[in-house]
């Protein structure tokens, strides 16, 4: 299956393209994480298998751990992005474009267990050639979507600003609106993106310059980049 654009437009007019990825680079992303997770295991397994029956009930702990937790935690703690997802250029955002949250992490990575029925991904693959957007179960119930995002997606313009919490609690579009400014500015003049940024003034208690630097920190920090 050829990978498709997904279209959203946010209540701000602004129009974001989301390139879906297909089932093939999710799969190898998968197969990533399924060995970096079973390595991690392993390791665990012969050291804690040292300490004897209190290493096993370690083991038993570290095994429910990086089965359940891992996914979830990468994912909405770093970008929606897993190490897999991360070596292939993958993200997983919220179907308008927004970044993803823990529920709905939660939510697509419970949703596992049926997309794995009968066996081999069966269910989910069948879902993802059926979808536009070749999102599996656990996607279609969560409202999320995995999308390619190439690491030099945002600009070195963005990335050079320090990340900044919004002044005030921003709705899932504005989230994207927001990512969107930032994935664009290196293609605006200078005078364009102050016209933007005033545009958000309220949001950045600024104008100008420093109403565009605050708004790519918003943004920078809206997709993890905390350091």
């Amino acid at each position: 299956m050829l990978d498709t654009v997904r279209e959203v437009h946010t209540p701000e007019g602004v129009a974001l393209q989301l390139p879906a990825a297909g089932p093939v680079p999710r799969a190898v992303a998968w197969l990533i994480d399924l060995l970096l997770r079973g390595a991690i295991l392993t390791v665990g397994a012969v050291v804690l298998g040292m300490v004897g029956r209190f290493g096993s009930g370690l083991n038993l702990i570290l095994v429910f751990v990086i089965v359940w937790a891992y996914p979830v935690v990468f994912e909405a703690r770093f970008g929606g992005q897993t190490p897999g997802k991360r070596a292939m250029s993958l993200r997983v955002v919220a179907a308008d474009g927004a970044p993803i949250g823990w529920m709905a992490s939660l939510v697509r990575n419970l949703m596992r267990t049926v997309d794995m029925l009968p066996f081999g991904y069966g269910a989910g693959l069948v879902a993802s050639f059926a979808d536009p957007w070749s999102r599996r179960l656990g996607d279609m119930v969560a409202g999320t979507l995995v999308i390619h995002a190439p690491r030099e997606r945002i600009r070195l313009q963005a990335l050079e600003v320090v990340a900044q919490a919004p002044a005030v609690p921003l709705r899932a579009q504005e989230q994207a609106a927001v990512i969107a400014f930032a994935e664009r500015a290196h293609t605006l003049t200078p005078e364009r993106q102050q016209e933007l940024a005033d545009l958000v003034a309220p949001v950045t208690h600024a104008r100008g310059e420093r109403g565009v630097a605050r708004l790519l920190g918003i943004a920078n920090w809206l997709l993890g980049r905390r350091a």
